[in-house]
């Protein structure tokens, strides 16, 4: 009797939030497995095959998800428009320039400290928006690109104000801030766990710590010296 009822029980068909939750479940490791793909291969030779083999999935689970592999990417723009317009959101709200930008770096390191995919997230988002492939995707991140640094400027120029951030063009010291932020990204990806992250308060040094003053010398000639000698040639 109890082996007839076990067996009964265990033959119930699931509920809808448990075929909810076994389909979130699905997709979850379907974008992992293509992240990867994707941050390896580059999206012009990764295929919905790979990401199956990525993902231990057969095929056609994949295509129970999602029909080809541009709407699977298409899903990972929408994510990182979402995101991108979300921390611009933050930096135009309340608190001390300082404070944001530290909050902002230091999510932003702890998401690469995680090892959970964010790099490789990242660095597809990134080729796909420098590259333009697939074909759209800059345009499609151009503007939440364009808010996340005009809002990051915005900060930087009220921190200068305040006197809490070093003098220097805003627009130029968002530019360095984020190539800080790429550079680490890269090679994270190389690395892995052999690269030492560093904290949020080195990173801001690149905001907070006045640039040296470069000396001229006869042999490391300045930008300024070789375009007069321009000019005199003229």
């Amino acid at each position: 009797m109890f082996i007839q009822t076990f067996e009964a029980e265990d033959a119930m068909p699931r509920t809808t939030a448990q075929n909810e939750a076994l389909r979130a479940a699905t997709r979850e490791t379907v974008q992992t497995a293509a992240i990867r793909v994707f941050a390896r291969d580059g999206f012009t030779a990764a295929s919905i095959r790979t990401i199956a083999a990525e993902a231990g999935l057969s095929i056609g689970s994949i295509y129970r998800h999602y029909a080809t592999k541009h709407e699977l990417f298409d899903e990972f723009l929408v994510q990182a428009a979402t995101g991108l317009t979300a921390a611009a959101a933050r930096l135009e709200g309340p608190g001390s320039p300082t404070d944001l930008i530290r909050e902002f770096t230091t999510a932003y390191l702890a998401d690469l400290a995680a090892d959970d995919g964010a790099a490789e997230f990242s660095e597809v988002v990134s080729q796909g928006f420098s590259t333009d492939t697939p074909t759209g995707t800059r345009a499609r991140l151009l503007a939440p690109h364009q808010s996340l640094w005009r809002a990051f400027s915005a900060v930087v120029r009220r921190g200068q104000k305040a006197g809490q951030l070093a003098d220097g063009d805003p627009d130029t010291m968002t530019v360095c801030y984020f190539a800080t932020l790429s550079g680490l990204t890269t090679m994270r990806l190389a690395l892995r766990h052999d690269l030492n992250l560093p904290s949020a308060e080195l990173v801001l040094r690149t905001l907070t710590t006045p640039p040296a003053a470069a000396t001229p010398t006869a042999a490391t000639p300045t930008l300024t010296l070789i375009l007069t000698a321009g000019s005199d040639d003229d």
